[in-house]
Protein backbone atom coordinates (compact mmCIF):
# COMPACT_ATOMS: atom_id res chain seq x y z
CA UNK A 1 0.00 0.00 0.00
CA UNK A 2 1.28 3.45 -0.92
CA UNK A 3 2.23 5.64 2.02
CA UNK A 4 2.32 9.40 2.11
CA UNK A 5 5.00 11.21 4.10
CA UNK A 6 4.65 14.80 5.25
CA UNK A 7 8.07 16.04 6.30
CA UNK A 8 8.73 19.05 8.44
CA UNK A 9 11.99 20.74 7.37
CA UNK A 10 13.85 22.67 10.09
CA UNK A 11 15.02 20.20 12.72
CA UNK A 12 13.78 17.23 10.71
CA UNK A 13 15.49 17.29 7.31
CA UNK A 14 18.15 19.87 8.13
CA UNK A 15 19.34 22.33 10.76
CA UNK A 16 19.96 25.71 9.18
CA UNK A 17 22.08 24.93 6.12
CA UNK A 18 23.31 21.56 7.41
CA UNK A 19 21.59 18.42 6.13
CA UNK A 20 20.82 15.87 8.84
CA UNK A 21 22.89 12.77 8.28
CA UNK A 22 21.12 10.20 6.11
CA UNK A 23 18.11 12.44 5.34
CA UNK A 24 18.61 12.65 1.57
CA UNK A 25 19.11 8.91 1.16
CA UNK A 26 16.07 8.14 3.28
CA UNK A 27 13.68 10.49 1.46
CA UNK A 28 14.89 9.53 -2.01
CA UNK A 29 14.47 5.83 -1.13
CA UNK A 30 10.82 6.41 -0.17
CA UNK A 31 10.17 7.97 -3.55
CA UNK A 32 11.93 5.16 -5.39
CA UNK A 33 9.74 2.54 -3.74
CA UNK A 34 6.59 4.44 -4.81
CA UNK A 35 5.62 6.36 -1.68
CA UNK A 36 4.50 10.00 -1.91
CA UNK A 37 6.35 12.84 -0.21
CA UNK A 38 5.51 16.47 0.60
CA UNK A 39 7.42 18.96 2.69
CA UNK A 40 5.45 21.14 5.09
CA UNK A 41 7.18 23.97 6.89
CA UNK A 42 5.72 26.52 9.28
CA UNK A 43 8.67 28.81 8.54
CA UNK A 44 7.36 31.91 6.73
CA UNK A 45 10.64 33.72 6.00
CA UNK A 46 11.52 31.70 2.89
CA UNK A 47 9.72 31.11 -0.42
CA UNK A 48 8.59 27.74 -1.71
CA UNK A 49 10.99 28.18 -4.63
CA UNK A 50 13.89 28.70 -2.23
CA UNK A 51 12.95 25.48 -0.41
CA UNK A 52 12.94 23.58 -3.70
CA UNK A 53 16.36 24.96 -4.56
CA UNK A 54 17.76 24.21 -1.11
CA UNK A 55 16.46 20.64 -1.01
CA UNK A 56 17.77 19.85 -4.50
CA UNK A 57 21.17 21.29 -3.60
CA UNK A 58 21.16 18.94 -0.60
CA UNK A 59 20.57 15.96 -2.89
CA UNK A 60 16.82 15.56 -2.29
CA UNK A 61 14.88 15.41 -5.57
CA UNK A 62 12.12 17.99 -5.04
CA UNK A 63 9.49 19.74 -7.16
CA UNK A 64 7.49 22.88 -6.32
CA UNK A 65 4.18 21.05 -5.96
CA UNK A 66 5.78 18.94 -3.20
CA UNK A 67 6.56 21.99 -1.02
CA UNK A 68 4.00 23.63 1.27
CA UNK A 69 4.66 26.36 3.78
CA UNK A 70 2.58 28.55 6.06
CA UNK A 71 2.67 31.47 3.58
CA UNK A 72 1.17 29.29 0.83
CA UNK A 73 -1.49 27.90 3.17
CA UNK A 74 -2.32 31.40 4.42
CA UNK A 75 -2.73 32.76 0.89
CA UNK A 76 -5.14 29.94 0.01
CA UNK A 77 -7.08 30.60 3.23
CA UNK A 78 -7.36 34.35 2.55
CA UNK A 79 -8.65 33.77 -0.98
CA UNK A 80 -11.65 32.04 0.58
CA UNK A 81 -12.09 34.51 3.46
CA UNK A 82 -11.82 37.85 1.70
CA UNK A 83 -14.56 39.42 -0.36
CA UNK A 84 -13.89 41.61 -3.39
CA UNK A 85 -11.89 44.77 -2.58
CA UNK A 86 -11.21 43.72 1.03
CA UNK A 87 -7.61 44.27 2.12
CA UNK A 88 -5.09 42.92 4.61
CA UNK A 89 -2.48 44.63 6.78
CA UNK A 90 0.64 42.47 6.89
CA UNK A 91 3.31 42.03 9.54
CA UNK A 92 5.91 39.74 8.02
CA UNK A 93 8.87 39.50 5.67
CA UNK A 94 9.26 39.68 1.90
CA UNK A 95 8.51 35.98 1.11
CA UNK A 96 5.07 36.42 2.72
CA UNK A 97 4.35 39.59 0.75
CA UNK A 98 5.41 37.81 -2.46
CA UNK A 99 3.09 34.85 -1.82
CA UNK A 100 0.12 37.12 -1.08
CA UNK A 101 0.75 39.24 -4.17
CA UNK A 102 1.11 36.07 -6.27
CA UNK A 103 -2.37 35.08 -5.12
CA UNK A 104 -3.85 38.55 -5.81
CA UNK A 105 -4.43 39.38 -2.13
CA UNK A 106 -4.87 43.16 -1.72
CA UNK A 107 -2.45 44.61 0.84
CA UNK A 108 -2.81 47.95 2.60
CA UNK A 109 -0.37 50.00 4.68
CA UNK A 110 -3.30 51.63 6.49
CA UNK A 111 -4.53 49.57 9.46
CA UNK A 112 -8.00 51.16 9.37
CA UNK A 113 -8.52 49.86 5.81
CA UNK A 114 -7.75 46.27 6.79
CA UNK A 115 -10.37 43.55 7.03
CA UNK A 116 -7.71 41.10 8.27
CA UNK A 117 -4.36 41.55 9.99
CA UNK A 118 -1.80 38.98 8.86
CA UNK A 119 0.64 38.27 11.67
CA UNK A 120 3.85 36.43 10.82
CA UNK A 121 7.48 36.07 11.83
CA UNK A 122 9.11 39.45 11.32
CA UNK A 123 12.73 40.05 12.30
CA UNK A 124 12.06 43.81 12.09
CA UNK A 125 9.01 43.66 14.35
CA UNK A 126 8.44 46.99 16.10
CA UNK A 127 6.11 48.86 18.42
CA UNK A 128 4.76 50.75 15.40
CA UNK A 129 3.76 47.51 13.68
CA UNK A 130 2.22 46.18 16.90
CA UNK A 131 0.21 49.38 17.34
CA UNK A 132 -0.98 49.25 13.73
CA UNK A 133 -2.17 45.68 14.24
CA UNK A 134 -3.93 46.69 17.44
CA UNK A 135 -5.66 49.65 15.79
CA UNK A 136 -6.85 47.43 12.94
CA UNK A 137 -8.20 44.91 15.47
CA UNK A 138 -9.91 47.72 17.40
CA UNK A 139 -11.58 48.70 14.14
CA UNK A 140 -13.00 45.18 13.68
CA UNK A 141 -10.27 43.38 11.74
CA UNK A 142 -9.66 39.69 12.36
CA UNK A 143 -6.12 38.53 13.10
CA UNK A 144 -4.72 35.56 11.19
CA UNK A 145 -1.23 34.21 11.94
CA UNK A 146 0.99 32.04 9.78
CA UNK A 147 2.35 29.73 12.49
CA UNK A 148 2.40 29.27 16.27
CA UNK A 149 6.09 28.31 16.69
CA UNK A 150 7.69 30.13 19.60
CA UNK A 151 11.20 29.48 18.30
CA UNK A 152 12.96 28.16 15.21
CA UNK A 153 15.87 25.68 15.51
CA UNK A 154 19.12 26.75 13.86
CA UNK A 155 22.64 25.33 13.83
CA UNK A 156 23.61 27.81 16.55
CA UNK A 157 20.51 27.20 18.70
CA UNK A 158 16.95 28.55 18.76
CA UNK A 159 15.74 32.02 17.78
CA UNK A 160 12.30 33.67 18.36
CA UNK A 161 9.66 32.83 15.75
CA UNK A 162 6.09 33.94 14.98
CA UNK A 163 4.84 32.86 18.40
CA UNK A 164 6.61 35.92 19.82
CA UNK A 165 4.63 38.22 17.50
CA UNK A 166 1.39 36.41 18.39
CA UNK A 167 2.20 36.84 22.08
CA UNK A 168 2.63 40.58 21.61
CA UNK A 169 -0.74 41.15 19.91
CA UNK A 170 -2.57 38.81 22.30
CA UNK A 171 -1.00 40.68 25.19
CA UNK A 172 -2.40 43.92 23.80
CA UNK A 173 -5.88 42.68 22.86
CA UNK A 174 -6.38 40.23 25.72
CA UNK A 175 -7.84 37.62 23.34
CA UNK A 176 -6.50 34.84 21.14
CA UNK A 177 -5.85 35.54 17.47
CA UNK A 178 -8.71 34.36 15.25
CA UNK A 179 -6.79 31.79 13.19
CA UNK A 180 -3.34 30.22 13.04
CA UNK A 181 -3.13 28.44 9.69
CA UNK A 182 0.17 26.56 10.02
CA UNK A 183 0.73 23.30 11.87
CA UNK A 184 -1.03 21.97 13.92
CA UNK A 185 -4.19 23.46 12.42
CA UNK A 186 -6.83 21.53 10.52
CA UNK A 187 -6.21 23.97 7.66
CA UNK A 188 -2.59 22.82 7.34
CA UNK A 189 -3.48 19.15 7.79
CA UNK A 190 -6.19 19.26 5.12
CA UNK A 191 -3.85 21.01 2.65
CA UNK A 192 -1.12 18.40 3.10
CA UNK A 193 -3.49 15.43 2.88
CA UNK A 194 -5.16 16.87 -0.22
CA UNK A 195 -1.74 17.37 -1.84
CA UNK A 196 -0.80 13.73 -1.21
CA UNK A 197 -4.14 12.51 -2.52
CA UNK A 198 -4.31 9.66 0.01
CA UNK A 199 -6.52 8.68 2.90
CA UNK A 200 -5.26 10.25 6.12
CA UNK A 201 -4.70 6.79 7.61
CA UNK A 202 -2.02 6.25 4.92
CA UNK A 203 -0.25 9.51 5.83
CA UNK A 204 2.73 9.93 8.16
CA UNK A 205 3.42 13.31 9.72
CA UNK A 206 7.16 13.42 10.46
CA UNK A 207 8.65 16.20 12.56
CA UNK A 208 10.63 17.33 15.57
CA UNK A 209 7.99 19.34 17.46
CA UNK A 210 5.43 17.75 19.76
CA UNK A 211 3.08 20.74 19.88
CA UNK A 212 2.89 21.21 16.09
CA UNK A 213 4.01 18.19 14.05
CA UNK A 214 2.97 15.42 16.41
CA UNK A 215 -0.19 17.12 17.62
CA UNK A 216 -1.38 17.68 14.06
CA UNK A 217 -0.71 14.08 13.10
CA UNK A 218 -2.58 12.81 16.16
CA UNK A 219 -5.49 15.25 15.94
CA UNK A 220 -6.31 14.55 12.31
CA UNK A 221 -5.98 10.78 12.01
CA UNK A 222 -2.47 10.48 10.61
CA UNK A 223 0.46 8.43 11.84
CA UNK A 224 2.71 10.72 13.89
CA UNK A 225 6.48 10.23 13.73
CA UNK A 226 8.79 12.14 16.07
CA UNK A 227 12.47 12.62 15.23
CA UNK A 228 14.91 13.64 17.95
CA UNK A 229 17.09 15.89 15.79
CA UNK A 230 15.44 19.22 16.50
CA UNK A 231 13.45 20.80 19.31
CA UNK A 232 12.15 17.79 21.24
CA UNK A 233 14.34 15.97 23.76
CA UNK A 234 13.73 12.61 25.41
CA UNK A 235 12.90 14.45 28.66
CA UNK A 236 10.21 16.48 26.87
CA UNK A 237 8.84 13.29 25.33
CA UNK A 238 8.50 11.69 28.76
CA UNK A 239 6.12 14.41 30.00
CA UNK A 240 4.06 15.26 26.91
CA UNK A 241 0.37 14.68 26.23
CA UNK A 242 1.12 14.64 22.49
CA UNK A 243 2.62 11.17 22.25
CA UNK A 244 3.91 10.12 18.81
CA UNK A 245 3.00 6.78 17.29
CA UNK A 246 6.64 6.31 16.31
CA UNK A 247 9.86 7.84 17.67
CA UNK A 248 13.09 7.80 15.64
CA UNK A 249 16.56 9.11 16.37
CA UNK A 250 16.43 10.73 12.92
CA UNK A 251 14.66 10.34 9.57
CA UNK A 252 17.44 8.16 8.25
CA UNK A 253 15.39 5.27 9.74
CA UNK A 254 12.04 6.38 8.26
CA UNK A 255 11.81 3.52 5.74
CA UNK A 256 11.62 1.01 8.60
CA UNK A 257 8.28 2.12 10.10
Amino acid sequence: MTKGFIFDLDGTVYLGDKLIDGAAEAINSLKRRGDKVVFLSNKPIATRHSYVEKLNEMGIDTHLEEVLNSNFILAKFLKNELKKDEKVYVIGEQPLFEELELNSISITSSPLEAKIVVMSWDREFSYEKLNNAYQAWSNGAKIVATNPDRTCPMEVGQIPDCGAMIGAIEGATGVKVDYVVGKPSEIAAATAIETLGLDRSQCYMVGDRLETDIKMGNDFGMNSVLVLTGITTENMLATTEDNPKFTLSSIKDIANI
